[in-house]
């Protein structure tokens, strides 16, 4: 059976299955925020600069999920929409890909080109820890335009309806403004993600290409928040903000959030 083996494992994450679980039972810790979000922005950074801020996320969920998350990432090597169908390694085990949900989606299989990318391999260990039943749908995303948001969303809510399926939630990965200083960089990822308190796309894309927001997960948040706003959401909440400036203390950073769509 093919499997999609970890790439950025020992680099992003820990390898080690004992290190591993360790840092995420610390990361989940305290996070029980009372919410069932029907989908999440979560960042994709190293664990050590944006883990706090993707448990957060993920914590959103509510404990006792175990359907399928449809996981969308950006491409980060200019590959095109595609999606994955075989298994996904982590240092915690296998995670199943739900072929059923995946078999009437509309997108060309493609694992070569998830093969390297890690936008979407970071939240898998997120998910196996805290959610073992759990099954995942991958699909990256190439072109991030509002139209190509549009599609995409219609495209999985098209096989949601298709299978007749409830038991899904949808994570968004993305991290914000990129090495930029710490002021320009919080007060421009919070003016756009402010959009999405109302689930303003237009005006997300809007805000997105007035500061010239170095986003690189904007067409995945989108997304989400059609296909969320479409299955009844009405709202974003931010539930944590950081940078990674808060561990390394550089003057220049990343920006983290997460965000819960319900």
């Amino acid at each position: 059976m093919k499997i999609r083996p970890c790439s950025v494992a020992g680099m992003f994450y820990p390898r080690d299955p004992h290190h591993l679980e360790q840092l995420l039972e610390r990361l989940y810790r305290g996070k029980e925020p009372g919410l069932d979000a029907q989908g999440v922005v979560a960042p994709h950074a190293g664990y050590p600069y944006s883990g706090d801020v993707a448990a957060s996320a993920f914590a959103a969920f509510s404990v006792a999920f175990s359907g399928t998350f449809i996981i969308i990432g950006p491409s980060h090597h200019g590959f095109r929409t595609c999606t994955s169908q075989i298994p996904w390694e982590t240092p915690l085990g296998i995670v199943d890909t739900d072929t059923d949900l995946g078999s009437a989606l509309n997108l060309e299989v493609d694992e070569i080109s998830h093969r390297d990318e890690h936008s979407i391999e970071v939240q898998i260990p997120f998910i196996k820890y805290r959610f073992p039943r759990a099954r995942i749908l991958p699909i990256l995303m190439g072109d991030q335009d509002v139209l190509s948001a549009e599609r995409l969303a219609g495209t999985v809510l098209d096989a949601v309806y298709e299978k007749e399926r409830e038991d899904i939630r949808i994570v968004a990965s993305s991290d914000f403004s990129h090495y930029v200083p710490l002021a320009k960089a919080r007060g421009d990822d919070l003016y756009a993600i402010d959009a999405l308190s109302t689930l303003d796309i237009p005006e997300f894309y809007r805000r997105i290409a007035e500061r010239r927001l170095s986003a690189c997960g904007y067409g995945p948040i989108a997304a989400m928040c059609i296909a969320c706003r479409e299955r009844g959401a009405r709202e974003g909440h931010l539930i944590r903000y950081a940078t990674s400036g808060d561990v390394t203390g550089d003057a220049d950073v990343v920006g983290y959030g997460a965000i819960a769509v319900m």
